[in-house]
């Protein structure tokens, strides 16, 4: 049988890796997916030949739509990245009746619907394994693995940059600002961190993990989003103090009221494996009503673990080219007009537990009217510490863990308490997940 012939948009770090993996291992690739795979054609504005392998056998170019257009290609990769032109290659290449793998989270989040329908109407593959947690197989997990269960929750560390530099300020108490630099040397962050540490790429993993989870459409803009440019070393020691760790996670959460799509930084117990993902590492736990707990950790980036995603993207096309279309595996797991577009929840509306920290005056009665004002609004008070006050200062921080509130409720009680003439600045919340199992 002839081989399947490919075509690659993008040779840089992700694209580099995904000729290197493929030409390196072909045989072994080509055992599993019951023919050859290979790149023929590839198109880059730039990129280093020194680094790569089987280059010989591409033919390069620096038009992308000269290789989606290609009449040879089955299957074209794209790993260019962000919104535009990938989607106009993309549906380019559906509309040519090709296969398309991508590792583009940015562009299934935001574009993803229209993609689908698109590829659904024409009888081809649209795979996007790499697209959520690098080279971590949490979307055939979810999609096919737990295909039996109810899933219940989903929790991830889903951006490295993040992690790396939640760790760093755990581990050695250092300020955001000063990671931060030292990510952007280290390669880790880009020199615009914003997508980053403001929680937009984790969001755009979420957005895609909920729709897979509960069959629902892509809904990027109803994703909460919240990053980690406020957490300070002292959020980070305190909530050691109270047993947490805090991690940037990405949580999406079934209720009778809606879905819930967050991202933001969140304190949970310091025994659960996942408060023990450090680095640049990635982890996603999934709770299923058959199975329970499960755990998928991995790189989460990176050249050869992302390729490793693509590669297997690029096998499950090839293994199913003489399939009938009607019978692949669906796009969000849930069959074509089978989605449900259930409500999701505005963060006002979600329920959680909560860590305050507020710098107040140090002299009595102060925390009698906080806790009045709490206890005012229905917000129990599960546990509370007050530090010494500096040697000189009259002010000390107040730190105290909330029971499960609404958060409307807590934005009401929180307004009030800024109020307070012994009470300076704002007061820092993070909500915290027990992520029972």
């Amino acid at each position: 049988m002839n081989p399947v012939k490919v075509g690659l948009l993008g040779l840089g770090t992700v694209g580099g890796g995904t000729l290197n993996v493929l030409t390196r291992n072909a045989d072994e690739i080509a055992r599993r997916a019951g023919r050859g795979i290979q790149i023929t054609h590839a198109a880059a504005k730039q990129y280093d030949p020194s680094n790569l392998i089987g280059l010989e056998h591409v033919e390069v170019c620096d038009d992308a739509f000269s290789v989606v257009d290609n009449p040879e290609l089955d299957i074209i990769i794209e790993l260019i990245g962000g919104y535009s032109p990938a989607r106009e290659l993309v549906l380019k290449a559906i509309e040519n009746g090709k296969h398309v793998v991508t590792a583009n989270k940015a562009l299934i989040a935001m574009h993803g619907n229209e993609i689908f329908d698109a590829a659904q109407k024409k009888g081809v593959m649209v795979a996007f394994e790499a697209a959520v947690a690098g080279g971590i197989p949490i979307i055939k997990a979810v999609r096919e693995g737990l295909a039996a269960n109810h899933i219940e929750w989903i929790a991830g560390i889903i951006n490295g940059t993040g992690n790396f530099i939640l760790t760093e300020m755990r581990d050695k108490g250092r300020e955001f600002g000063d990671v931060l630099k030292e990510a952007q040397a280290l390669g880790y962050a880009e020199a615009d961190p914003t997508f980053d540490v403001e929680g937009i790429d984790a969001a755009h993993k979420l957005t895609i993990l909920g729709s897979i989870a509960f069959g629902i459409p892509l809904q990027f803009e109803k994703t909460y989003t919240e990053g980690i440019t406020k957490i300070e070393p002292q959020d980070v020691e305190y909530a050691d103090q109270f047993g947490y760790r805090i991690k940037h996670l990405g949580i999406t959460r079934k209720t009778e009221a809606g879905i819930e799509m967050r991202v933001h930084p969140t304190m949970i117990p310091q025994r659960r494996l996942i408060a023990n993902v450090d680095g640049v590492m990635n982890a996603v736990l999934v709770k299923g009503d058959a199975v329970g707990p499960t755990l998928y950790y991995g790189a989460g980036a990176g050249s050869e673990p992302t390729a490793s995603a693509v590669v297997a993207d690029v096998v499950d096309v090839v293994r199913m080219l003489t399939t009938d279309p009607e019978n692949h595996v669906p796009h969000l797991a849930f069959q074509a007009g089978k989605l449900v577009d259930l409500a999701i929840l505005p963060i006002e509306e979600v329920e959680t537990t909560f860590y305050l920290r507020m710098q107040v005056v140090d002299k009595p009665g102060v925390v009698a009217k906080i806790a009045s004002i709490l206890a005012e609004s229905q917000i129990s008070i599960e546990a509370i510490q007050q530090k010494e006050p500096a040697e000189g200062d009259n002010t000390v921080p107040l730190v105290m863990l909330t029971q499960k509130v609404i958060e409307m409720q807590l934005n009401k009680a929180i307004a009030e308490i800024e109020q307070l003439d012994s009470v300076f600045g704002q007061v820092m919340r993070i909500r915290v997940e027990r992520l029972d199992g």
